[in-house]
């Protein structure tokens, strides 16, 4: 019988696959979700869940808490990850309200509305909230406004939420740079040279991995180490601390 629980959200993502896979072979019982059961396996429990409709619709909202917490019985959530995120990108001057309103919605708001809603569940077994933000968070890139800023704002809220609940939960983000995804391999499907440069912009040499950001969110949900609360670990193979400026 798993000793721990972890709600995964965004589990059909190639970074959220792999989140659910490690978290249930290092022994835990996964409550995975997303829109809907594409990748759903008998590995995991699942439940489908819109989180834009989660923010907007508050029956949705209570109903999908209450299926949660059906799942959950008395045992309390040991694990929740806000993995899910949308990444809608545009120059500034075609960024619509609408894009920003499913962008805020889906990267932020659902988090929070997600940690409010079962902290009881994450309090009665002193819990961890992961949130995995992105490099984007600190440093971007053109068209990218809407996502770095979601990004940003989710960082502010777990340092938030690690200030006013410390004492009873565990708050930290995961800040991944690039990782090797199934979206990013297809966005380099006709310039595998593009592929190879992005690695050598890293320090290490190389781009992340799913299983990297895997382990980091097992450390930290699995570490007994409650004085690690707030901290924003960046994942991103050096390059926060690199310059490029012409040699």
């Amino acid at each position: 019988m798993s000793k721990h629980t972890a709600l995964i959200t965004g589990a059909n993502g190639g970074i959220g696959q792999v989140l659910c896979s490690s978290f249930q072979k290092a022994g835990w019982k996964v409550i995975a979700t997303d829109k809907d059961n594409t990748n759903a396996t008998t590995a995991y429990i699942y439940i489908s869940i819109e989180l834009k409709k989660l923010c907007r619709d508050s029956d949705y909202h209570d109903e999908k808490i209450r299926q949660v917490q059906a799942e959950l019985g008395n045992s309390g959530l040991d694990a929740l990850l806000n993995n899910a995120a949308t990444q809608i990108l545009a120059p500034v001057e075609q960024l619509t309200s609408d894009d920003w309103h499913t962008t805020m919605d889906t990267n932020l708001i659902a988090p929070f509305l997600l940690s409010q809603s079962l902290l009881p569940d994450l309090q009665k077994v002193k819990g961890s909230i992961i949130n995995i933000a992105s490099i984007h968070a600190l440093l971007t890139k053109p068209n990218f406004a809407a996502y770095a800023t979601s990004k940003a704002a989710l960082i502010g809220l777990t340092r938030s939420l690690a200030v006013e609940l410390g004492d009873r939960i565990q708050v930290n983000a995961i800040c991944p740079a690039a990782i090797v995804t199934p979206m990013l391999k297809q966005g380099f499907e006709n310039n595998p040279l593009g592929l190879e440069q992005l690695a050598e912009f890293h320090p290490s040499g190389c781009i992340g991995t799913p299983e990297e950001v895997a382990q980091a969110a097992l450390y930290l949900a699995e570490a007994n180490a409650s004085f690690l609360n707030g901290a924003i670990i960046g994942l991103d193979g050096g390059i926060a601390s690199r310059l490029h400026d012409p040699d």
